[in-house]
């Protein structure tokens, strides 16, 4: 064939903004005047953001969101090459210590429209009822101010907006299917089912991943080429920059791209009154709001909410219980490998693919609190060599002879919850960024309860592959999302929101991201985010008239209960579609290869 099917390949236009092969922004972006005041101003547009600007856009709010990074053109900004994706990430200067340091840049946040859902690996599990509830149940952690029921329905909702592809039956937690079919297995999904069925371990394929295995709307259908956390120039996996983003701005949403808030302002009065930023000029602006909601996730958060600090809150703003910044949480998040006789090809398919949660709960026979999952990952070859230099300290033509085998390893992730610790924290270092804002200082630390699960989760991901047929086995210790920093709680003398994300010390000012998460199970938390911002969205939207009158302490509080969920918000053609997928009634199988049952347990 001399020429594509349907005709010559589309140039972008000047004027055209792309977030896809055929996916475009279809109306202009809605620009406020300087000195307005707008309803509210969101700090971040991210994961959290780009739902809450969507949600509050259609609700009729006139919304900004300001973003540090860019508002990415998919077809101009992104490139099919592993190194040149690096500047997805969040790459300024961060410190970092403590026994046990967290890496950052890659391992982490994002910089851009869309955040850091632009190069997640988007496995999308809902968190368990037990998250919610640690410390009643494990007498460890804490517990949330709020339950899995009050988030259920927006799981429900985001597993359609963003949308989840997954198997029709998934059995841990609250038992429950997917609006959309699983993807076939890749390799590194085949070592996973294969090692768990042959020790009796039940299993799911295919998801719960926010990729499309078939088209939706003007979204194309994944095409199994393995670039999920470089940025999917393709559109199949969900960012908010595609699923949200276009939405918002349609429904009149304004988001002013690489410019940095420097400080939330707080007035007389007791109340935030807007923020101040730097635009992308690095000219000082000021943009004034009803309502601040800081979605910066779990470093940046709060580092504004400390470089915020002023008379009443001199050790950060809305930070009177001095929480602002501690139980930084990270997931453990090691990644082991076993070699096969058989190649494997792991760059192939989704690196999200399969997964077990058997090990998800506590067990008092292991000898710790909480427990872990076991996922399926699939590094590419920068990735591979890295963890290869850790793993087996390759090195030279050591490097290179490993190299050459790539495609015979397999790689699976232990994806495991380490408690909230108050050493675990952000503090603010000596140390500025380019704007003179001083810049964000983490310090972490594995406790023993920690190291013990990390160590029996690493047992226990190297036998499964061995069980598979994998000849050698070794892996990298690492982490995986961060959490926390801001946490939400009932008690003011020990959170800094309430179950609504508002604040405690300051009634018109949010914070609505990862940073709330009092714990953080053994699920990514992806969903969860998402599905809390939507939940938050929902109760300013039933506040409405207190925050457009200038009357947040008028706003009533958790006590009167949810808000009514607004189900007529979502984007355009997601909410109504997908199967219905009904919950069984029967005991729980267990699950193997294509939701089939498997043997006994070992």
């Amino acid at each position: 064939m001399k020429s594509p099917l349907f005709g010559k390949f589309e140039e972008p236009e000047d004027d055209e903004h792309w977030l896809g092969p055929i996916q475009r922004l279809k109306t202009p972006m809605r620009r406020f005047a300087p000195g307005d005041e707008v309803d509210i101003v969101i700090v971040g547009v991210g994961s959290a953001g780009g739902v809450l600007l969507q949600r509050l856009a259609r609700a009729g709010f006139r919304v900004v969101g300001i973003e540090a990074g860019p508002f990415w053109d998919t077809e101009r900004d992104w490139v099919s090459d592993e190194a040149g994706s690096h500047q997805l990430y969040w790459n300024d200067l961060r410190i970092t210590g403590g026994a046990h340091p967290l890496a950052f840049g890659a391992n982490n946040s994002g910089r851009g429209v869309g955040g850091g859902s632009v190069h997640w690996a988007a496995f999308t599990p809902r968190f368990h009822p037990s998250d919610f509830r640690v410390y009643s149940e494990d007498g460890v952690g804490a517990d949330w101010p709020i339950s899995y029921q009050d988030l259920k329905p927006y799981y429900e909702l985001l597993e359609r907006e963003m949308p989840v592809a997954g198997p029709a039956y998934f059995p841990w937690g609250d038992p429950h299917g997917y609006p959309y079919g699983p993807h076939p297995l890749g390799g590194p999904a085949e070592a996973l089912v294969k090692g768990c069925t042959a020790l009796g371990i039940p299993v799911c394929q295919g998801g719960p991943v926010a990729i499309n295995s078939g088209s939706h709307g003007d979204r194309p259908h994944c095409i199994y080429r393995g670039f999920c956390i470089q940025g999917c120039k393709v559109g199949a996996k969900q960012s908010t920059l595609i699923s949200h983003v276009p939405d918002a701005i349609e429904y009149g949403a304004e988001i002013r791209a690489n410019s940095m808030v420097a400080r939330v302002n707080l007035g007389k009065d007791g109340l935030v009154t807007g923020v101040t930023y730097f635009d992308e000029d690095g000219h000082e602006q000021e943009q004034r709001a009803k309502v601040v909601i800081v979605s910066g996730y779990a470093i940046e958060t709060p580092r504004l909410l400390l470089n915020s600090a002023c008379n009443g809150f001199e050790q950060g703003l809305a930070n009177s219980s001095g929480v602002v910044g501690k139980y930084l949480m990270a997931q453990a998040g090691n990644v082991v490998m076993g070699r096969f006789d058989d190649p494997v090809r792991m760059y192939k398919y989704p690196p999200a693919n399969a997964l077990t949660e058997e090990f998800y709960e506590t067990d008092p026979r292991r000898g710790f609190a909480r427990g872990f999952a076991i996922q399926t990952v699939g590094p590419l070859p920068i990735a591979f060599a890295k963890q290869m230099m850790v793993a087996k300290g390759a090195w030279g033509w050591g490097m290179r002879a490993v190299m050459m085998d790539y495609n015979h390893w397999a790689a699976l992730g232990l994806l495991g919850e380490i408690l909230p610790w108050e050493d675990n924290r952000v503090e603010l270092a000596e140390e500025t960024d380019r704007y003179g804002l001083r810049v964000a200082k983490s310090t972490f630390n594995l406790h023993d309860n920690d190291q013990k699960m990390i160590a029996y989760g690493v047992n226990k991901v190297e036998e499964v592959l061995r069980a598979a047929g994998a000849t050698e086995v070794v892996q990298e210790p690492r982490y995986a999302h961060l959490i926390g920093g801001a946490r939400m709680g009932n008690d003011p003398s020990t959170s800094v929101v309430d179950g609504f994300c508002r604040s405690h010390d300051i009634p018109n000012l949010f914070v609505c991201d990862g940073s709330v998460f009092p714990t953080q199970g053994s699920a990514n938390p992806g969903l969860t985010i998402q599905a809390l911002a939507a939940r938050t969205a929902d109760y300013l939207i039933a506040e409405r008239e207190a925050i457009l009158t200038r009357q947040p302490r008028s706003m009533r509080g958790v006590e009167a209960g949810a808000p009514p969920i607004h189900y007529d918000l979502s984007p355009h053609g997601t909410s109504g579609r997908g199967v219905p997928r009904l919950k069984s009634r029967t005991p729980t199988p267990e699950i193997g290869l294509g939701g089939l049952p498997v043997g006994s347990k070992g």
